[in-house]
């Protein structure tokens, strides 16, 4: 798809790429929150938890064009057209990532059709859904004794062109974090397998991460495919695969319950000095 733009005209706004990270509202960083109270248009992603998006100054546009398994609310061609076409009408257009938006988020694609289109941009990197998963799991994607290595991957598994590195993925000293894999979680079990991964080897799924639904699914990489047909397990969820999840029992430290009965996770925020509209730039 050819992304139009006005012949002749700049654009008068400016795209922030936010990532609005794993889901807690309160591991949003300040930077994102200031960006987004600015906001004169938010294009937001299914992932992003409704706290974050309670956020949005009550004037501001909300789009909806978020992407799940099976389920996309828009085209990424059309999408692409959308942050063009408000970046030439509106002034502050926020596209809004869950996670940080340059892992596995297309943040890539669509700075370069803003580029193309001759949009200034912005990136404000988020906590990654990885990172905020494992640590709220008490899972350390590194650890001296048991990884000495970590690769986030995509779980689609359709790439033709670019197939799956089993054999390199099935290094018992590195942990494994697969993302979007649930629907193909016998693929990855039998790919690892295949290449020489134990069938021993530990693996978690974590469903809503860091948020008040958050659970842990624990198991072993034979039997990933039953862990991630369990009724209870809920998009999104990421797997993590490697020796460290066996230190999830005694490293676990998150209650869901405490974000369940935290009131003041919208109010700490208002406390916080912002700039204006006018001032940002």
């Amino acid at each position: 798809m050819e992304v139009l733009s006005l012949p002749g005209q700049a654009a008068k706004g400016k795209v922030w790429l936010v990532g609005a990270g794993p889901g807690d509202v309160e591991l949003l960083t300040l930077k994102a929150w200031r960006i987004l109270k600015t906001a004169d248009v938010v294009l937001y992603d299914a992932l992003v938890s409704e706290d974050i998006l309670e956020l949005i100054p009550k004037d501001a546009e909300k789009i909806a064009v978020g992407k799940r398994a099976n389920k996309h609310s828009a085209a990424q061609d059309d999408i692409n057209q959308l942050l063009v076409t408000k970046a030439y009408t509106r002034k502050n257009v926020v596209r809004l990532k869950g996670g940080d938006p340059f892992i596995f988020g297309r943040g890539g694609e669509e700075l370069q059709t803003l580029v193309e289109a001759g949009v200034e941009f912005e990136v404000i990197p988020g906590i990654t859904a990885a990172s905020g998963t494992s640590a709220y799991a008490g899972i350390p994607l590194t650890h001296r004794d048991h990884a000495q290595g970590v690769t986030f991957i995509t779980g689609h598994c359709q790439l033709e062109s670019r197939p799956m590195d089993w054999q390199g993925y099935a290094n018992p000293n590195n942990t494994l974090v697969v993302y979007m894999g649930i629907l193909n979680a016998g693929i990855i079990r039998q790919g690892l397998l295949n290449a020489g991964r134990s069938p021993d080897t530990p693996v978690a799924i974590v469903s809503k991460a860091t948020t008040k639904d958050q659970r842990r699914f624990i198991g072993r990489l034979g039997e990933l495919e039953q862990l991630a047909a369990d009724p209870q397990l809920h998009m999104p969820a990421l797997m993590i695969i490697g020796e460290v999840v066996a230190l999830s029992d005694s490293l676990h430290w998150f209650k869901p319950e405490s974000i369940a009965n935290r009131h003041t996770n919208i109010q700490v925020f208002q406390s916080v000095s912002v700039s204006t509209k006018a001032s940002v730039n």
